[in-house]
């Protein structure tokens, strides 16, 4: 199995996502899900706007640690959104809203991929007008309501080609051996 694994610098461009308008007693679920989704489809890190929630924190270094990724995954909170997209483009780098308003993925992913490094915007409650302008690309999943979550993970897996799915991580302390039927989990070191 160890063979058909890839390395995380295989995925380029480096992606970051930012979590927009987080709310800790309400979107505690949704947001651990976006984390989970940005560290298994092989972005490098994620920034929670403007909140810092230490109990979220908390739940997913338990994941890192145990699955692996605490070696490179960067968790920032309560970072001004604004600032950071303003920071991103004048580095160079592109910055993609997802929204269901955007352009649809298949028309701009190859652009995007060009690009030397990608922050990924995703929402919570409504977002601000200004990430719909400051954006390098606004782009949609499909153009019916759904979850911050799955559009998350399908750009990830149209920008990278399905790729992602073969990635491994050398700090894992639990690896799952793919099964016809049941649950087969190893402890690793």
């Amino acid at each position: 199995m160890q063979s058909t694994c890839i390395n995380l610098d295989e995925l380029q461009p480096p992606v970051y996502v930012l979590r927009l308008g987080h709310r800790p007693k309400r979107d505690k679920r949704v947001t651990t899900h976006v984390l989970l989704v940005a560290r298994a489809f092989g972005a490098r890190g994620a920034y929670i706007a403007e909140v810092v929630d230490e109990e979220l924190a908390a739940r997913f270094r338990k994941v890192l640690e145990r699955w692996g990724g605490a070696s490179y995954f960067q968790l920032e909170m309560g970072v001004d959104p604004v600032k950071l997209v303003k920071k991103w483009r004048g580095e160079g780098g592109c910055v993609v809203h997802l929204t269901m308003y955007g352009l649809p993925v298949d028309e701009v992913v190859d652009r995007i991929r060009s690009c030397s490094k990608v922050l990924v915007i995703v929402g919570a409650e409504k977002v601000p007008r200004i990430f719909y302008e400051i954006s390098d690309f606004n782009v949609a999943i499909g153009n019916q309501p759904h979850s911050e979550v799955s559009a998350l993970a399908i750009f990830l897996d149209r920008l990278w080609q399905g790729r992602e799915l073969r990635l491994c991580f050398p700090d894992a302390k639990l690896l799952i051996e793919p099964s016809e039927r049941g649950k087969k989990v190893i402890k690793l070191g």
